[in-house]
C-alpha cells in the first residue's frame, strides 16, 4: 500500500430485517468469532419490558440485561446460519417470550490499508449511530465490522449515510474520514391498497362494447419498480350475478363495457368487487379488495304511449281559455328526465287553431284547452287526433326497430247556448278619400244573430270616447262621415282610426265589431314653384325650376311644366330635368330685360298650379351685378338700371380725363412739348362750361390701371382691347375699327419727327371703348370686401396749385419730369377752359 495514498476499503452492508423483535433478530457477524466478542444488541424492553429472567438456549452466547449478546467461547460459523433463542420470563405475571437470533456471516466491512503498519481503531458517526434514530448500528472498534442492533423498516428509513473514521491509539488519523451509505433492502411487507374506499362511475345505457367506464387506482408502499409494487387487477364478483357486463384491465385498472346491451330499465346499476395483488399477481403476493358501483344512465330508448286510445269531452260554445280534458301517457324511461318528458301535439282536427294542448310538468299529463270560441251552429262536434313525443330525441338500442308515435282520438261535443249578435267580418276596413263632404256614405257594418242567421231586430251604436270621424245608422248599419277628413289636421295625421261598434239584439245580448277608417290621400293641393325670381346673365345658363306638392303619391310628382303665354313661349322653352324639376332657357338671342313668364305646373293627378316666373335677363358676368334692377321686357319695354346710368356718367367723366391727357401728350417732343391748334381742334369738344365741375368723391369711380413700362401707360381687358400711350421720339394715336372689337393703340415711330396721322375720335367711339371696361372694374370692386382692387386702381387726380403733392391727371403723364404741368400755361384759349375745369379751386 502506498503511504501517500491511504484509503478505506468499503463494503456495502446489506441488511435484510423483518418482523418484530420478539420473533426474530438477525446479526451479521464475521465467520470467526473470538471469546467474549460482542455479537450485537437486542431490544429486550421492546419484547417484554418487565422481564426478570434472561437466558440463552445456546451456551456459546450470553445475554446481558441491556440486551448485549457476547460469545462465551471462540466460534467458527459454517455455511449454514447459526441460530439460538433468548428466553425472557416475568415471574409475577407469568409471562414468557422468546427472541430468535440468527447469526449470518457478514459480507463486507470497513478496513484501512494502514492497519498493516499501525494499530487502527474504527469509529462511526451519523444517523442510526449517534443521531436519531440512535442505536440502530454500531461499528466494532478493532475490526471495523458494522452491526445492526434491531430490525429496520425500509418504508420509514430507506437508507442511512454515516461517516467512518480510522485512527491510531494516540489519536492520529492516517485516513481521510469515509462517507458510507447503508441502504435497507425492501421486503414485501406492505399489501397494496386502493386510493378510494368506493369507486362510482356512470355509463349510458346501450353503450357499445369497449366504451371506457372509469379507472380504479391502487398504491403499494414497498420499493417502487420492483415485484413488490408490480400490481395486477381483477374482478372478483358482480352484483347482480348475471352475464358479466364489464371488464377490468389487469395492468391499468381501466373498466370497460363488455355486454353489448346495457338496459337501465332492467338493471339500473352494477356493483363490482375488484382485487389488486402485488408480485405481478402471483398467488403468494399480498392483495386487497375494493368496491366499484356503476350506474346506468338513461337514454330515450322508449317511446311514450297513451294509457287510453279514445277520449270524449264537452264544452259550451264561445267559451275560451278553458281546460276541457287531460290525457296521460306511460314512458319506461327515467321519470323527470328529458327522455320521459312528454310533448303533445294536435295532429288533425285543429285547422282553425281553436284548440291548444300543453304539458303539465308535475304530472307529465297533456292539458287540452279551447283558445277560440266554438260555434254550435257551425259544428256540433269536433274530433281531434293527438300525438305524443319526448323532449329528447330517440336513441335506438342496437339491432332495435324504429319507434312509432303513439296517438289517441278526442271527441269534443259543442253545447248550444244563447249568444249575442256576431259581426261578419269582425273587423271592417273602410277607405275614405281625403276631404270628402260631411255625411258621405262610406259603407255598411251589420251583424247577424247566430241562432237565426239574419240581422232582424239588431240595433247598432258607437260607444263614446272614440275618434269622432263617423257615425252608424242604428237600424241599417250604414256608416257615414261626420267630419271633413283631412290628413293635415290634428289627430288625422295618422291616417287611420279604429272605431268599436256594438250590436244589440232583442234579448239585450251584445256583440262587438271594429271599423278601421283609413283616410286615402287626395289631390287637394296645387303644385307650386318654390322660387320665382331669377337673374340670367349673358352666358344664359338654364334656370332650374322646382315645384312642390303637399299631396302624397299618386297625386304629386311627376310634374309637367307649360308656358301659357304664346308670345313668351316663342321666346322661352322648358325642358325636363327630373320628376320635380324642369329647365327654363331662352330659345334665341332675345333682348336683355325683365321677363315675367306665366308657367303652369300639372301634377300626376291632373291638378294645375299657375305660377309666374320673373327672369331678369341681364348683360352681366355674375348675377350680383344686376341686383339693382334693369330693364323690364315683359311687354317689350326697356328701362335702364341704376348701375347702367352710373356707368354712363363715370364713362363720360373718364372720357374727358383721357382727352385731356391725350391732347397733352400729342405735341410733346423729345426735348420739349407743344400743343398745336390742329390737335386741339381735332380732339376738343366745346362744352360751354365756364366754371369747374363738381368734385366727385365716390370711391366706385376707378381710373384706368397703369400697365406701362418705361414711360408707357395703358389698359388691358379680357376682350383684348387696349389703350396704350408710348413715350418716345414720336407719339402717335391710331383708331382701328373692325367688327365688335375696337383697338386704340400706338403706331411705330417713324423718321425721327413726330407725325400725327389723325387726332379725331367721336364721342360714341370713346364711350363704346370705355363703358364695358368700367363695368368690369366696378364689378370687381363690389366683390372685393378688402377693396384691394380699389387700392390698385384709385389715383388722386385733383390739383390744388403749384407745388401740390397730387399727381397729374391720368395714367399717361410723365411722372419723372418736374415740369409735367408746365405745358398747361402754353395752351390756346380753346383748351384753357377745359383745363381750368379739371383744377380744384
Amino acid at each position: 500500500m502506498a503511504p501517500a495514498a491511504p484509503r478505506l476499503v468499503l463494503g456495502l452492508l446489506v441488511l435484510s430485517l423483518c418482523c418484530e423483535a420478539c420473533e426474530k433478530v438477525i446479526f451479521h457477524v464475521p465467520s470467526e468469532l473470538e471469546a467474549d466478542k460482542l455479537v450485537g444488541r437486542v431490544d429486550l424492553k421492546e419484547c417484554l419490558p418487565s422481564a426478570e429472567f434472561i437466558s440463552s438456549s445456546d451456551g456459546n452466547f450470553k445475554v446481558l440485561e441491556d440486551g448485549s449478546v457476547y460469545t462465551t467461547s471462540a466460534l467458527s460459523l459454517s455455511a449454514e446460519e447459526k441460530t439460538f433463542t433468548i428466553l425472557l420470563k416475568d415471574v409475577q405475571e407469568q409471562v414468557q417470550k422468546k427472541i430468535h437470533v440468527s447469526l449470518v456471516e457478514e459480507a463486507k466491512k470497513v478496513q484501512s490499508d494502514t492497519a498493516q503498519n499501525y494499530t487502527i481503531y474504527y469509529s462511526a458517526s451519523g444517523p442510526g449511530i449517534d443521531q436519531d434514530p440512535k442505536g440502530l448500528f454500531y461499528i466494532e472498534r478493532e475490526t471495523g465490522n458494522i452491526f445492526a442492533t434491531r430490525a429496520v423498516d425500509r418504508e420509514q428509513y430507506p437508507s442511512f449515510q454515516i461517516i467512518c473514521f480510522a485512527t491510531t491509539p494516540d489519536g492520529y488519523s492516517p485516513e481521510v474520514p469515509l462517507v458510507h451509505t447503508i441502504r435497507i433492502e425492501d421486503d414485501n411487507d406492505n399489501a397494496p391498497y386502493f386510493t378510494q374506499d368506493l369507486f362510482e362511475f356512470c355509463v349510458p345505457e346501450n353503450s357499445r362494447p369497449g366504451v371506457v367506464v372509469g379507472k380504479v387506482i391502487a398504491e403499494d408502499r414497498d420499493e417502487p419498480y420492483t415485484l413488490h409494487t408490480t400490481l395486477k387487477y381483477r374482478i372478483v364478483s358482480q352484483t347482480p350475478p348475471i352475464t358479466p357486463a364489464f371488464s377490468l384491465h389487469g395492468d391499468t385498472g381501466v373498466i370497460s363495457v363488455l355486454l353489448p346491451q346495457l338496459d337501465r330499465e332492467l338493471v339500473p346499476s352494477y356493483t363490482l368487487l375488484v382485487e389488486v395483488r402485488d408480485m405481478a399477481g402471483q398467488p403468494f403476493g399480498l392483495c386487497t379488495t375494493g368496491t366499484v358501483v356503476i350506474k346506468i344512465e338513461d337514454t330515450n330508448d322508449n317511446a311514450p304511449s297513451f294509457k287510453q286510445l279514445q277520449y270524449e269531452t264537452r264544452v259550451e260554445e264561445n267559451r275560451v281559455s278553458v281546460e276541457i280534458l287531460r290525457v296521460s301517457v306511460v314512458d319506461l324511461d327515467e321519470p323527470g328526465s328529458p327522455g320521459s318528458g312528454a310533448v303533445y301535439e294536435i295532429i288533425r282536427g285543429n285547422d282553425d287553431q281553436a284548440f291548444e294542448i300543453t304539458t303539465d310538468k308535475n304530472t307529465n299529463e297533456g292539458i287540452l284547452c279551447v283558445v277560440k270560441g266554438l260555434d254550435y251552429e257551425a259544428a256540433k262536434q269536433r274530433i281531434l287526433v293527438i300525438g305524443v313525443n319526448n323532449e329528447a330525441p330517440y336513441l335506438l338500442a342496437p339491432h332495435s326497430q324504429q319507434l312509432s308515435q303513439s296517438t289517441c282520438s278526442v271527441t269534443v261535443h259543442v253545447l248550444d247556448v244563447d249568444e249575442g249578435p256576431v259581426f261578419k267580418p269582425c273587423l271592417l276596413r273602410l277607405d275614405v278619400k281625403e276631404c270628402e263632404d260631411v255625411g258621405t256614405a262610406i259603407g255598411r257594418f251589420v251583424a247577424e244573430d247566430p241562432e237565426t242567421g239574419n240581422s232582424e231586430g239588431i240595433r247598432y251604436r258607437i260607444p263614446p270616447g272614440q275618434c269622432n270621424w263617423i257615425n252608424i245608422d242604428d237600424k241599417s248599419g250604414e256608416v257615414r262621415t261626420v267630419r271633413v277628413l283631412d290628413r293635415d289636421i290634428g289627430e288625422m295625421r295618422r291616417g287611420q282610426c279604429n272605431v268599436t261598434v256594438l250590436a244589440i239584439d232583442r234579448n239585450g245580448k251584445t256583440g262587438t265589431g271594429t271599423i278601421q277608417v283609413c283616410i286615402i290621400p287626395g289631390n287637394k293641393n296645387f303644385p307650386r314653384i318654390m322660387q320665382t325670381d331669377y337673374i340670367m346673365c349673358r352666358d344664359r345658363k338654364p334656370i332650374c325650376l322646382t315645384a312642390e306638392d303637399g299631396d302624397e303619391a299618386p297625386y304629386s310628382a311627376p310634374f309637367v311644366y307649360r308656358i301659357t303665354d304664346p308670345r313668351l313661349a316663342s321666346m322661352w322653352k322648358l325642358t325636363p330635368h327630373d320628376d320635380n324639376s324642369w329647365y327654363l332657357s331662352p330659345k334665341s338671342d332675345i333682348p336683355y330685360g325683365i321677363y315675367e313668364i306665366p308657367v303652369s305646373v300639372i301634377d300626376n293627378g291632373g291638378k294645375i298650379g299657375e305660377n309666374t316666373i320673373r327672369v331678369n335677363l341681364c348683360d352681366c358676368v355674375t348675377p350680383t351685378e344686376c341686383t339693382g334692377g334693369t330693364r323690364q321686357l315683359s311687354g317689350g319695354n326697356v328701362t335702364l338700371g341704376l348701375w347702367a346710368i352710373l356707368a354712363m356718367i363715370l364713362g363720360s367723366l373718364l372720357l374727358l380725363l383721357i382727352l385731356i391727357t391725350i391732347c397733352g401728350c400729342c405735341g410733346a417732343g423729345v426735348m420739349h412739348r407743344q400743343v398745336t391748334d390742329d390737335c386741339a381742334n381735332h380732339n376738343l369738344i366745346i362744352s360751354n362750361t365756364e366754371a369747374p365741375g363738381e368734385e366727385v368723391m365716390d370711391h366706385n369711380i376707378i381710373p384706368l390701371q397703369s400697365t406701362c413700362g418705361q414711360g408707357g401707360y395703358g389698359v388691358k381687358t379680357g376682350e383684348q382691347q387696349t389703350f396704350e400711350m408710348v413715350k418716345g421720339r414720336g407719339h402717335t394715336l391710331e383708331s382701328v375699327k373692325g367688327g365688335a372689337h375696337q383697338t386704340l393703340g400706338s403706331v411705330k415711330e417713324g423718321g425721327g419727327q413726330p407725325m400725327m396721322d389723325t387726332c379725331r375720335y367721336s364721342y360714341s367711339e370713346w364711350h363704346n371703348f370705355t363703358h364695358p371696361r368700367l363695368g368690369e372694374k366696378v364689378h370687381l370692386c363690389r366683390q372685393d370686401e378688402e377693396q384691394k382692387h380699389s387700392e390698385d386702381y384709385l389715383l388722386s387726380y385733383n390739383y390744388e396749385g403749384k407745388g401740390s403733392l397730387a399727381g397729374s391727371v391720368g395714367c399717361c403723364s410723365d411722372q419723372h419730369e418736374e415740369e409735367a404741368l408746365d405745358f398747361l400755361d402754353q395752351l390756346e384759349p380753346k383748351f384753357r377752359t377745359l383745363a381750368e375745369t379739371c383744377i380744384k379751386r
